[in-house]
């Protein structure tokens, strides 16, 4: 049903037909069932005149072929490439070739959405298109269990006979709809008729009876947890920990019920593959004073003292305060958040030296770092002149010194895509041609450089100059070395 395993067994597929069983010689009765609905895959948050991508991108392309690609990007690509990966999902465009009504490229959006942890978007999207069957349900209700609004979720399973409950979400929802009795029955009901295994039992009944088990010793945490099993592991009073799960369950910690230090963990977590803004991670930052020392805490207590700093717009305690907070911001890898929070504002304080130069990457890594750049320049600052060059978009006379210098000056000094590429592109293949080079910049981030010149080459051909230089700067400025 789904290339993510992680996925609740929460509804089961309907049936294509009924066995052809009769008792007598008279006609049987036919059910008739659209095979000719509308896909989904055309549907998304982003119209054309926000993403500025044309409606065509992926109506040339195959839908197989692009399943695949969609499946096989990583999730830890560079933030300006993670960005541009969400326009992609998010962008409205016509269905591609060989599109069905199951909507295979759309569910594919979807489950990289969930992959990136990007619920939100991820839950929009469902909403939109309807989640009126089984492959959409189910990932709606994960969702919504990740972020604490099964009810609704529950609700609507009881209003959709479309939809057809497993026994543990049907239990589960009688539960949480207040008809304990009812769920206690089906419970015991299909435990004798042997619909249920043994680990699916002793969960569910501790999740309706935990007082019947005070005392006991902890249920064994499943081989395999889904958002449902993880909720109610919570609700038993037995929380599962989010750190070796999945991405998309860290946005359960980030509940008040939560202890402050998973919620910072989770945003940072979160943070890091751009799947909460920078405005959550620095409230959760911000929100109570460290208790205790080392790790998470005193990166918390440096964004505190420089958050201070900042919003009293006194220079010397920037200057004071900012390698403590970068550092922080660094190992955390929330550096663009950071950005986003800090860097126009960084260049408007006299700041010298050291506290200087980190400003100025800090500004490089921001929406404004064109301008930065030249601020750099008419002040003779002496920062680096490449850098400087790449935010610009003029490095025909930059000196570059490393080999990952010159793989990013040759995609900006003529180099044209490779072929392959550009075929793909006149065939009006663009979507397949996208995310082709974000692979291709991906694998060339780990050491393939020329693979770096050809994303960079293709991005600034089809007119996406701010990806190629934003990603161009943060593989210049970021340690993604471990």
């Amino acid at each position: 049903m789904s290339a993510i395993e992680w996925l609740s067994r929460s509804v089961e597929e309907a049936p294509l037909y009924e066995p052809p069983v009769t008792n007598n010689a008279q006609t049987p009765g036919v059910t008739v069932s659209a095979l000719d609905a509308p896909s989904k895959d055309p549907v998304g948050l982003l119209p054309n005149a926000v993403t500025g991508l044309p409606p065509t991108i992926w109506s040339s392309s195959e839908e197989a072929v692009l399943v695949d690609l969609v499946r096989a990007e990583s999730v830890e690509m560079l933030p300006a490439l993670q960005d541009f990966l969400k326009v992609l999902l998010l962008a409205e465009a016509d269905p591609p070739q060989g599109a069905g009504s199951d909507g295979a490229l759309f569910l594919a959006r979807v489950d990289k959405l969930l992959d990136l942890g990007a619920l939100e978007p991820a839950k929009s999207m469902i909403e939109q298109a309807d989640p009126d069957t089984p492959q959409l349900f189910r990932r709606w209700f994960d969702v919504a269990l990740l972020t604490g609004t099964e009810d609704d979720a529950c609700a609507a399973m009881g209003r959709t006979p479309s939809i057809a409950p497993t026994y543990p979400a049907r239990i589960f929802c009688l539960a949480r709809n207040g008809d304990w009795a009812a769920a206690a029955l089906t419970l015991n009901t299909h435990r004798i008729l042997g619909d249920i295994t043994e680990q699916e039992e002793a969960l569910l009944s501790r999740f309706l009876d935990p007082e019947l088990y005070e005392g006991e010793p902890p249920l064994t945490a499943p081989a395999r947890v889904s958002p449902l099993t993880f909720r109610m592991h919570e609700a038993i009073g037995e929380p599962l920990i989010t750190a070796n799960l999945p991405l998309a369950f860290s946005h359960a910690d980030l509940r008040a019920t939560t202890a402050w230090k998973s919620q910072l963990e989770a945003a940072e977590r979160l943070a890091r593959h751009g799947a909460v803004s920078e405005n959550v991670l620095l409230k959760h930052y911000t929100a109570r004073t460290p208790a205790a020392s080392g790790g998470i805490w005193d990166r918390a207590e440096a964004i505190q003292r420089f958050d201070v700093a900042m919003t009293a717009r006194d220079p010397q305690s920037v200057a004071r305060n900012l390698p403590g907070a970068w550092q922080a911001a660094q190992d955390a890898r929330a550096e663009i958040q950071f950005a986003k929070l800090y860097g126009p504002a960084l260049q408007d304080l006299p700041l010298s030296g050291d506290a200087a130069r980190t400003a100025f990457w800090i500004g490089l890594l921001s929406a404004d770092y064109e301008a930065v750049a030249i601020a750099a320049t008419e002040t003779d600052t002496g920062f680096d002149p490449f850098l400087i060059a790449i935010a610009r978009g003029q490095l025909s006379d930059a000196r570059a010194t490393s080999p990952r210098a010159r793989a990013i000056q040759a995609a900006f000094t003529g180099t044209p895509p490779p072929a392959r590429l550009q075929s793909l592109v006149i065939d009006g293949k663009l979507g397949e041609a996208l995310l082709r080079a974000l692979a291709l910049f991906d694998a060339g981030a780990d050491g393939d450089l020329r693979s770096v010149t050809d994303a960079l080459t293709l991005l600034r051909a089809v007119g996406l100059e701010d990806v190629a230089r934003r990603a161009a700067l943060q593989l210049m400025i970021l340690d993604r070395s471990a």
